[in-house]
This record gives C-alpha cells, sequence and structure tokens, in this order.
C-alpha cells in the first residue's frame, strides 16, 4: 500500500554570505518525490537574500543561483497546492543535495536563519 508524507530537511546560515551545501539521506520506502517546497524561520531572509542548487539522484532539479523565492508559497494557497510539482520523480540513489547560497543585500540585514526543503513524497508501506 502507498501513502503520502512529506519529509523535512533542515540547513543552518550561519553567517552573511553563506554557501551551505548538505547532502541528505531519503528513506529507502520512498518510491516517488512528487513536490518540493521551501520555508524559512525568516522568509523574509530567504525571500532577498537566498538562493540554491537542488539535486535528487545527482540530477539537477534547480541550477545554481537559482532564487529561493520563486520556490516559497504564501499562507493564501491551498495546501495541497504550495509544492513545486516534480511529477513524480524517482528517487534513485535516495540523495538530496541542497547547495545554499545567501547574498549580501541593503535591502535587510543578517541574522542566523535556517531554511527547510520540504518533500511531498510517496512510500511503499510494508
Amino acid at each position: 500500500m502507498r501513502k503520502r508524507i512529506k519529509k523535512r530537511f533542515d540547513v543552518a546560515v550561519p553567517g552573511s554570505g553563506s554557501v551551505v551545501s548538505q547532502t541528505f539521506d531519503l528513506d529507502k520506502n520512498i518510491v516517488l518525490i512528487h513536490g518540493l517546497l521551501l520555508t524559512s524561520s525568516r522568509d523574509d531572509l530567504m525571500y532577498y537574500r537566498g538562493s540554491q542548487k537542488i539535486e535528487i539522484n545527482r540530477d539537477e532539479i534547480f541550477p545554481d543561483g537559482y532564487e529561493s523565492k520563486l520556490l516559497m508559497s504564501g499562507v493564501n494557497v491551498s495546501p495541497d497546492d504550495r509544492y513545486y510539482s516534480l511529477g513524480g520523480k524517482e528517487p534513485g540513489n535516495f540523495k538530496v543535495k541542497i547547495d545554499y547560497t545567501d547574498t549580501d543585500t541593503p535591502v535587510i540585514a543578517f541574522t542566523p536563519y535556517r531554511v527547510s526543503l520540504y518533500l511531498n513524497c510517496e512510500i511503499e508501506e510494508v
């Protein structure tokens, strides 16, 4: 039997201009990844300062420098519509990699924050 779950992976952004690279292991019972979403402990910082590269199974989903604000969703969007659709991507090697970049800007001052990558996954229950 299959069911949908949401997986969360956190990236700490410790300093202005930081580039943080992290690779996360997916559960082995994940059979498809339907979508992804970015949130943050400080949405304003991620919106104005953030960009990233995201890979699943070594396949580049978003290229280096892809602006975080393009993967964010507001509270006025239905929960079922918040995720960027990946159309049912297979997990392959069960690795998700994110290279997150904080870029200095005069628009908003830096303070340490957390970026969360959520995946809308389908799992096979045993």
